[in-house]
């Protein structure tokens, strides 16, 4: 078994690549890289094209509901997409107006629906949100809280709605001590594990560029918060991973 990176933000063209080549040699077989925009979405899909073990999203993030999602619907038949979004609420920065957050969420929520794709959710202060839309437009079979920043009572309202929740390096942050009961009450099998590089690089990398090679620390982390071996915590996230993603045939 080795290490799947769930959510990261790989840079196209020659550095796309090398950190890809870097993360391989940590024993992080399977990247799936996200797109947070039409444009970017393309971007993504034509970088995993080229890359062996790389898989991307297609989907508009909550900054960028402003622009819409036209012709975002047409990329996910291409076979690199493994999933729409990142999506979601972000009521923390509101980049784009909330009304336009909500509906471009609620769109992307029908086009997992009617593509059969699983779902990556961005979520920030704005669980309550959150979980109104998705109750409102019908929970996907398969979903997934990425960078999952809540509490235990939280967790609950993820896990009700039968969602995996991925935890990034943020784990391993002296503040996040509520994040790790999370991690703790979270079963093994709903847990998927994520770098959301460039962005928060785990200790002890905290405040450089992250990067996917940099996962094993996050697994390490979730492994030593549930008093679990860390290849067990590997396998199991494999198998998660690739089951949710539709990879177990590759």
């Amino acid at each position: 078994m080795a290490w799947i990176d769930q959510h990261c933000h790989l840079p196209s063209g020659v550095e796309g690549r090398r950190l890809a080549d870097e993360a391989r040699a940590a024993g992080v077989e399977r990247l799936i890289t996200v797109g947070t925009g039409v444009e970017g979405s393309s971007e993504m899909i034509a970088l995993a094209r080229g890359l062996d073990g790389v898989w991307a999203t297609a989907g508009v993030h909550p900054h960028d509901a402003k622009t819409g999602i036209d012709g975002l619907e047409e990329l996910l038949a291409s076979p690199e997409v493994v999933a729409v979004g990142e999506c979601g609420l972000d009521f923390h920065y509101d980049h784009s107006p909330r009304r336009a957050q909500v509906d471009m969420f609620a769109r992307q929520i029908g086009l997992a629906h009617r593509h059969h794709l699983p779902l990556m959710i961005h979520s920030r202060s704005a669980w309550p949100e959150t979980f109104e839309v998705l109750d409102r437009e019908g929970v996907p079979e398969r979903l997934v809280f990425h960078c999952f920043t809540g509490g235990t009572a939280e967790l609950e309202q993820c896990l009700a709605r039968g969602a995996l929740v991925s935890f990034s390096g943020i784990v391993t942050f002296s503040s996040a001590d509520e994040l790790r009961e999370a991690a703790l009450m979270c079963p093994l099998e709903r847990l998927l594990v994520e770098t959301d590089s460039p962005y928060l690089a785990p200790v002890p990398h905290r405040g450089k560029p992250n990067r996917p090679a940099l996962l094993p620390l996050v697994g390490a982390a979730v492994a030593d918060v549930k008093g679990l071996p860390v290849e067990e915590v590997e396998t199991m996230v494999w198998k998660t991973s690739s089951s949710f993603y539709g990879l177990d045939a590759v």
